[in-house]
């Protein structure tokens, strides 16, 4: 028995074979299709998920949230024993950990590889509620023939990942499926409140966690530059000296998470989450690393903050080096760099050539793309997965939002602060802002 509509499944069979006309075809479907078949080569013919990786590493706020999770899921499994469902309970890469609900479907499930020790992260399983949701926020509904593998089209599901509020990362996720029927309006409340909830506990100890910061912060005397990041690489508070940094007074602490500021110093964000590894458990570990800053290249030391025995954050002193080196290290072995990328508009696949896109603009995980054939959203998430995909191309970010073709600037202008503005076409209104830590680079590329 299956739930697809005949269009869908033609389109997905149509997709799968290399043509890009999908009409009918949610845009978020789409785009997850066009990541199983360009980045990840899915085999849309998989029946059975694998298996998971044996070892994988939770640190202790992690293993709390997916208790919490999994306690959820017990109580809301004893609903789905009623309406013929299960619940499932996946962490952060994927790995189903627990699944509850009406033992028929959890022995269909098991046939799927539905059940814990199994991965359904999208880059191994395809589209699917639970993978999916790891790829963008909020929650995603995978019907029928949705599924990129043929295995999964009597399925429906509905997936929400719970993230880390400071790095964004996915911690831990629920999933609820059932098989051969659609999923109730109310699941997608349901899962985004449980989300919310979790969530909402995370902000307040980040919160907590911002507050011992700044105190921690207090502590550190200096005439250099300093500023006390999170785990994520932004700015919680900074002194006097670091406003050219901040773009704001030195003094003022951004507590909540959403108000925190990354810092106009490329790279600083990698060589945090470099230094977070390091890190861990070594109140006394010392490291440093080379950064473009607006007043150019400056070596930068990281000393970590603990509280309560836990890694908290960084202070960051600029022109000083002291500790473990940061040496970048690349040890993936690229890809060829594709020779299109693909966009979405009214619902139909659209192929670009990299040479057509001017820029790209993120609005939170969606990406714009302006183009010489118009505004067309592109069918990836994320801008660094865009980033990714279209430097080889000579495209450079200039800004945490803008992506740029360089070989499309046409003029350059200086805004009222003095900050650079690029512009790609003379004839629209647009004024790409460079970030001040890009500019040195920015200049470097046109030769200005």
């Amino acid at each position: 028995m299956t739930i697809s509509a005949e269009p869908v499944a033609r389109a997905r069979e149509d997709f799968a074979a290399g043509r890009d006309v999908a009409a009918g075809v949610r845009p978020e479907i789409l785009a997850s299709w066009s990541r199983c078949r360009d980045r990840y080569d899915v085999d849309p013919g998989l029946r059975i998920a694998p298996a998971a990786p044996e070892h994988a590493e939770h640190c202790l706020e992690q293993e709390v949230v997916l208790a919490e999770l999994g306690g959820l899921a017990a109580i809301a499994g004893r609903e789905m024993e009623r309406s013929g469902g299960i619940i499932a309970v996946a962490d952060g890469s994927g790995r189903v950990l627990a699944a509850y609900g009406d033992p028929e479907a959890q022995r269909r499930a098991e046939a799927s590889n539905l059940a814990p020790r199994a991965t359904w992260a999208e880059d191994t399983t395809g589209t699917n509620g639970l993978g999916t949701a790891l790829e963008t926020t909020g929650p995603v509904t995978v019907t029928g023939a949705e599924h990129w593998c043929e295995g999964f089209h009597d399925w429906a599901c509905t997936g929400i990942a719970v993230r880390d509020v400071v790095t964004g990362s996915p911690i831990g996720m629920l999933d609820v499926s059932r098989w051969g029927e659609p999923l109730s309006d109310h699941v997608t409340g349901w899962l985004e409140s449980a989300a919310g909830g979790v969530e909402a506990e995370l902000h307040q100890r980040a919160v907590a966690d911002g507050r011992r910061l700044v105190a921690a912060f207090a502590e550190r005397r200096t005439r250099n530059p300093l500023l006390g990041v999170d785990v994520g690489g932004r700015a919680v508070i900074g002194n006097d000296a670091a406003e050219p940094l901040l773009g704001l007074p030195g003094a003022t602490p951004m507590i909540s998470p959403g108000d925190r500021r990354e810092p106009e110093a490329a790279e600083l964000s990698t060589v945090v989450r470099w230094a977070a590894g390091r890190a861990s458990g070594f109140p006394g570990w010392t490291g440093s690393a080379v950064v473009t800053t607006p007043s150019g290249e400056q070596p930068v030391t990281l000393r970590p903050l603990h509280a309560q025995d836990r890694l908290i954050g960084f202070t960051c002193e600029f022109g000083v080096a002291d500790g473990e080196p940061h040496t970048p290290r690349d040890d993936h072995v690229p890809s060829p760099a594709p020779d299109r990328i693909i966009g979405l508009r009214n619902e139909r696949l659209v192929v670009l050539m990299p040479a057509e896109i001017r820029y790209a603009e993120a609005d939170r995980n969606t990406v714009w793309l302006s183009t010489d054939r118009g505004r067309i959203q592109a069918a990836m998430r994320g801008l660094d997965h865009v980033d990714e995909v279209l430097t080889p191309h000579g495209f450079c970010r200039v800004h945490r939002r803008f992506l740029v073709n360089m070989r499309r600037v046409a003029e350059l202008e200086r805004g009222g602060r003095g900050e650079l503005l690029l512009i790609t076409d003379p004839r629209a209104p647009e004024f790409i802002p460079v970030a001040r830590r890009h500019v040195a680079q920015v200049r470097r590329i046109l030769g200005v």
